[in-house]
This record gives C-alpha cells, sequence and structure tokens, in this order.
C-alpha cells in the first residue's frame, strides 16, 4: 500500500486460478485525495494472462463479484483503444452532434471514407500511407485533377 491508500478491512477470498490476485476495500488517506474521495473504495488486482501484466482497478462499485470488476474494466480498455483508433485513423476531432444518431452517423462517415481510401490505394498501387492520401486530399478537395494525378511524382498536364 503507498501512503495515499489503506486498507480497511481483511481482503475478499479470491480464486488465483481466474488471474485475480486480490480483492480489498481501501480508504485513501493523502491529504488532497482524501478531500476529493473521503468514502471507502474497492482494489481489485489482477493478473492478465494474455498481456502479463498485472492490472489494479479502483472502483466504488461494491456489489458485483471481483471478476466482472476486472472484465468490466477489460472491456472499458478496449472501447477506449476503439476511440483512440478513430481519432488517430478517422480525423475525427470533434463530434458536431451529442445524441447517439449524431454520433453514429458520424463515426459511420469517417469509416466510409477511410474504407473508400484504401479501396483507391489498393486499385491505383498509391506508395502513401492512408494518412497521406487523406491528407492530399483534403488539400486538393475542390481542385478538377484526377485522382491518379494527385499521386504522380510527376507534374500532369491538363
Amino acid at each position: 500500500m503507498t501512503r495515499e491508500a489503506s486498507s480497511s478491512r481483511a481482503p475478499s477470498p479470491v480464486d488465483r486460478s481466474t488471474g485475480l490476485i486480490c480483492d480489498q476495500t481501501i480508504a485513501l488517506t493523502g491529504f488532497y485525495t482524501r478531500q476529493g474521495f473521503d468514502r471507502p473504495l474497492r482494489r481489485v488486482k489482477f493478473n492478465d494472462a494474455e498481456t502479463g501484466k498485472t492490472l489494479v482497478f479502483l472502483t466504488n462499485n461494491f456489489a458485483l463479484p471481483a471478476m466482472t470488476i476486472a472484465k468490466l474494466y477489460k472491456c472499458r480498455w478496449q472501447v477506449e483503444l476503439f476511440f483512440k483508433w478513430i481519432k488517430q485513423h478517422l480525423r475525427i476531432k470533434a463530434f458536431f452532434g451529442t445524441s447517439e444518431n449524431a454520433v453514429k452517423a458520424q463515426i459511420w462517415s469517417a469509416i466510409c471514407v477511410y474504407v473508400l481510401v484504401a479501396i483507391i490505394k489498393k486499385r491505383l498501387g498509391i506508395n502513401a500511407s492512408l494518412y497521406e492520401i487523406l491528407q492530399i486530399l483534403s488539400l486538393s478537395l475542390f481542385e478538377k485533377t484526377k485522382l491518379l494525378g494527385l499521386f504522380q511524382d510527376t507534374p500532369t498536364q491538363k
């Protein structure tokens, strides 16, 4: 335990064969952390067999089993990785709407553009990365230039 947290009750028994290491109730004891959150927290420590990493989860949910907490956080991490991929590849800087339908429409539109650009890259045999192709297309969006001409090294004549 760190100086910031202390265990306030005996750990709950866990089945270590599932990857669970411990299930504890803790209280934050640091001056600033205690002021920000003064209620007990649950600390679930889990060894992920796929990655070999030991993960520690803090939650205020005491109702769910420890294994469920570990699985929920693992699923949450997959969602985080998905949104990281979206930000890196689909070039969505901000959502124009906040409703579920608006967000879905914007994500699906961006995925469609990404797939179309990937098809163009393959069919035209373009060596540039998808990111570079998207950059070039965004700069020449309103130009009347043939698509293949944008990616050739020599300038094309009209």
